[in-house]
């Protein structure tokens, strides 16, 4: 399809479907894109520290995704 075959297709929209065709294009776009990686903090390391001597690793594991929820 050609740029121009699409741009007259959108004209012959009204003002609000050409806005939702913007916005459409707007999401494939940003879709297509490549996100930047964040590189993780690791800000929760030492975190449940105060409940090693309460829990095993694998206790203690489970309750994170317990107090998580």
């Amino acid at each position: 399809m050609s740029t121009k075959t699409l741009e007259h297709k959108i004209e012959l929209l009204p003002p609000e479907l050409q806005k939702e065709a913007a916005d459409f294009i707007d999401f494939l776009l940003t879709r297509k894109t490549p996100r930047k990686k964040k590189k993780p903090t690791l800000k929760w390391i030492g975190s449940l520290k105060e409940y090693r001597s309460q829990y095993t690793s694998l206790e203690l594991q489970e309750k994170a995704l317990e107090w998580r929820d």
